[in-house]
């Protein structure tokens, strides 16, 4: 049992001895009329023993009232507390010599305290999960042999030893062993990941099996599971319009009720006094006190924040990253989502699939020259002409290499000029081609301004691609686009195969900017756009839509950086997901608001008419916040969304 809860078992044996305690009180009630001499002896040991309990469960209430009145900081549920709890006990005094409700407001206030506490407990667990891939130490392999450090003093480029069982402290690349990883604190899935010598690996993972060495390529303050738990511990700072609504509502409210109670206590038995009835002060102080325990804003200014901490909280334990309720909140109104393909909806994996000659040159020679052009690019399209070439490449045969932008390379080889790229660097050299008509990326290879024939390259779909845009169609999106560099033809062929409305092909990087705003300018207001991309190429894009999402995210910085939303998978179907607990979260918060303050207002008028007691304004006020409170922790359960 954790320190959190042993404190609220504590408050539950509190309250059930001062239940017990109270129940005392009412029995010895009998002895009321008891006095000792002139003395009221009855009356002042049922004063006593309601007391102890008030002063039990009431204390710090009365001391947070008191500091807050110091301070200049009144009007807060405290005050209303102590000062409708005090004028019933008042009235006791005076009156009847009943302090049951006093006592019980204050004890059932207190339960309502203790319903939140266990609510952020439980909404706090799935936050705290996630924190727990903060490494606690790193394995530094030094001269002297393997010693156990902090992470923040590992340099770059150091020898990382991680035994089976750890969690990876600091991303970097293996460089000795084998292993599979368990990611599922940062994905959200349980199926592992198997790691080889030359594989990158990130922090906050854990190794599940053998013993790894890694090379360190960033600092811990850079590396992945830094910045994670900086996104998570800054989310709450980051509050939505609801949140900042209930926050300027309770600062005006709270006052405002406080002089309508005043007025209420005042006014009427004074109209009384001038018409010439009896004033019945205390049936109107009364009718005030109760009327000031009703009006107590608790459920509203802690069921709001507690159900945007509870989403937050159940997205990062479904591996999605939301950096603010604002974010959220946002993402519930989105009708349009914008995709980039390649390694979104695509696997950004390209294969060389077909090679078409021309004039006198082979298939093996246009292979040839295509990777040799290509051989100082990271491009995924150069990478895979690399790897379908399939020899050693020597870099000191290729010079001037100069890469055009959105048209492809040109480079000397061996004597040779050759260019790499779509037709428009064809039509750009003024080389004659002829067209070809293969589905797929098209690199047309010219040899010192001779055409000399065309490479077929595909791009794999992601299994769920289609799927996830299934689920976005079925949640109310409106339009679904994907934006892309390729040929229209390939572009067109994939946007029919997985339902897209809308396509944009042949797109240089900075006109996805421009297509974006385009969409943007061209949308109502109330309706948001949220772009998805791979994180990496994207953040020109991802900064510009009015939701960023960065999917497929593991490890890179930018995404990380730029993104308002980070899916720590490369699976698509997480967007409806994201999109399906946002809008859960938001009819949470909804039905939170209207409960509370419809049930608030019908009793306030109640209150105002003599109607409601003290016992319906303990409903009103922790009643509502314990009902108001469970609903919110249902934005939690995400699992089956």
């Amino acid at each position: 049992m954790n320190k959190k809860q042993k404190k609220n078992l504590k408050k539950i044996i509190t309250a059930l001895i001062l239940l017990i305690l109270i129940r005392v009180s009412q029995i010895f009630i009998t002895y009321e009329e008891l006095t000792i001499g002139s003395v009221p002896a009855g009356k002042i040991l049922i004063f006593a023993l309601y007391m102890v309990p008030y002063f039990i469960v009431g204390w710090p209430i009365l001391v947070k009232a008191f500091k807050g009145i110091r301070n200049k900081q009144v009007f807060d549920e405290n005050f209303l507390m102590a000062v409708a709890t005090v004028g019933a006990i008042a009235i006791g005094i005076v009156g009847d010599g009943d302090y049951v409700e006093a006592v019980a407001v204050m004890l059932f206030y207190q339960i309502g305290e203790l319903f939140q506490s266990i609510a952020v407990g439980k909404s706090r667990k799935n936050i705290t999960e996630l924190m727990d891939i903060r490494p606690d130490y790193a394995n530094l392999e030094t001269a002297a042999g393997i010693e156990q450090v902090d992470p923040d003093e590992v340099s770059i480029g150091s020898v990382i030893v991680v035994k089976p069982g750890e969690k990876v402290p600091i991303d970097g690349i293996v460089i000795e062993g084998s292993s599979s990883l368990n990611t599922a604190a940062l994905t959200g899935e349980s199926l592992p990941r198997d790691v080889v010598v030359d594989d990158e690996i990130i922090s906050g993972c854990i190794n599940m099996t053998g013993l790894l060495k890694i090379r360190t390529t960033k600092g811990f303050g850079e590396s992945t599971v830094s910045k994670i738990l900086d996104l998570v511990e800054n989310a709450a700072s980051r509050k939505s319009r609801s949140e900042n609504f209930i926050s300027k509502f309770a600062k005006i409210y709270t006052p405002a009720v406080c002089y309508g109670a005043l007025v209420l206590a005042i006014l009427p038995p004074v109209i009384s006094m001038i018409a010439g009835y009896p004033a019945n002060w205390g049936q109107w102080v009364y009718r005030a006190l109760t009327f000031l325990v009703i009006s107590c804003p608790c459920a509203l200014v802690i069921s709001i924040p507690l159900s945007f901490f509870a989403g937050i909280g159940g997205a990062g334990n479904a591996g999605i990253l939301v950096k603010g309720s604002n974010y959220l909140e946002a993402l519930s109104n989105t009708v349009m989502v914008v995709f980039d393909k390649t390694g979104t909806l695509t696997e950004g994996v390209f294969e060389v699939t077909e090679i078409i000659p021309a004039g006198s040159f082979g298939k093996a020679e246009i292979l040839e020259y295509a990777a040799y052009a290509e051989c100082f690019s990271s491009h995924p399209i150069s990478l895979s002409l690399k790897k379908a070439y399939g020899k050693e490449i020597d870099e000191s045969l290729v010079t001037e290499v100069s890469e055009i932008g959105g048209h492809g390379v040109k480079a000397s080889y061996n004597g040779h000029v050759i260019s790499a790229g779509n037709q428009k660097l064809m039509k750009e050299q003024n080389i004659a081609f002829t067209e070809c008509n293969r589905i797929g990326t098209l690199v047309y290879i010219s040899v010192d301004s001779e055409f000399a024939g065309c490479i077929v390259i595909s791009d794999v779909l992601k299994s769920n691609s289609k799927k996830a845009i299934q689920a976005l169609n079925s949640i109310g999106i409106k339009k679904t686009v994907m934006l892309t560099g390729d040929a229209k033809n390939v572009a067109d062929s994939i946007a029919a195969e997985l339902g897209i409305s809308e396509v944009h092909s042949e797109l240089l990087p900075g006109d996805k900017v421009a297509k974006v705003e385009e969409f943007l300018d061209k949308k109502d207001k109330n309706e948001l756009l949220a772009f998805v991309g791979d994180g990496i190429n994207d953040a020109p894009v991802l900064s510009r839509a009015d939701i960023g999402i960065a999917m497929g995210a593991l490890g890179s910085d930018a995404a990380i950086e730029a993104a308002d939303i980070v899916l720590m998978d490369d699976d698509p179907l997480k967007i409806a997901k994201a999109i399906k607990i946002a809008k859960k979260c938001m009819r949470i918060v909804y039905e939170n608001i209207w409960f509370a303050i419809g049930v608030k207002l019908l009793c306030l008028l109640l209150g105002a008419l003599g109607i409601a007691n003290m016992w319906l304004a303990i409903f009103a006020d922790v009643g509502v916040m314990v009902i108001a409170v469970l609903n919110a922790i249902r934005a939690l359960r995400v699992r089956n969304l």
